[in-house]
């Protein structure tokens, strides 16, 4: 669940910073990607470490 919100935070995070430096809807979509994919890799990182300490 972790990696899940972090990803649709990381897009919307990322669809608004474009917005806000006037880009179009490519850069918009391609912002939204990036900070999708880092935002999901730093939810899976948290989620095995916070795993990986249950035990």
């Amino acid at each position: 669940m972790i990696v899940i919100f972090a990803m649709l935070f990381g897009v919307a995070l990322g669809a608004l910073t474009a917005k806000r430096r006037k880009g179009s809807g490519w850069d918009i979509a391609q912002y939204a990607a990036v900070y999708g994919i880092i935002f999901g890799l730093g939810g899976l990182i948290a989620t095995l470490i916070i795993h990986r300490n249950m035990v």
